[in-house]
């Protein structure tokens, strides 16, 4: 029996192939250590979001001494994003474009979704997108889903901080707009 899931996704991946894999690999079994878990954090206050690219894990930090801490994918050398933002926007399953940047350093990849990508199952963004601002501007740098889980633990991205799609659900109703990033 084929389910909807099935049909759509086989459509958009079938559209998008070249970049994408499967939304759902069955025989990837992601490293415990990356599964979101309550663990003791110092240094932040409550309610902000801290990632640590260099060990793989983002932050939310819910008390004193306590936060969630969640497996992340991050940019590789020369392509991450650093220092304090704010989450300025939220989305569910967010459309894609590739930046100007992406599609220069690797157009064969790139230019043909200057156009854009929808939404969806297939998406390089996966399920949620939390948009980082700073100053009130976009910094095209974003926390989100991913269609390749393998890549939570590794420096892989185009600089974005990617999560697990189930992973990055939680954290997207935990955190409201406005909140405070600090990669360090």
């Amino acid at each position: 029996m084929i389910s909807r899931r099935n049909v759509v996704l086989g459509g958009v991946a079938a559209a998008l192939a070249p970049l994408q894999v499967a939304a759902h690999d069955e025989n990837f079994k992601l490293d415990p250590r990356f599964e979101p878990q309550t663990v003791r954090f110092t240094g932040f206050g409550p309610g902000v979001l801290v990632v640590d690219p260099s060990n793989h894990f983002l932050y939310f930090v819910t008390g004193p001494r306590r936060a969630r801490r969640y497996g992340v994918g991050v940019g590789r050398a020369g392509l991450a994003f650093r220092g304090t933002a704010t989450v300025g926007r939220k989305a569910e399953w967010p459309s894609w474009r590739p930046t100007d940047n992406m599609i220069r350093r690797d157009p064969r990849k790139y230019a043909r979704y200057a156009g854009g990508v929808p939404g969806g199952p297939a998406n390089p963004l996966g399920a949620r997108a939390l948009y980082l601002y700073r100053d009130g501007r976009d910094t095209m740098y974003r926390i989100h889903g991913t269609n390749e889980p393998s890549s939570i633990g590794r420096s892989v991205s185009n600089g974005c901080i990617r999560m697990v799609n189930n992973h990055v659900e939680d954290l997207y109703e935990r955190v409201p707009i406005g909140t405070k990033v600090i990669v360090i």
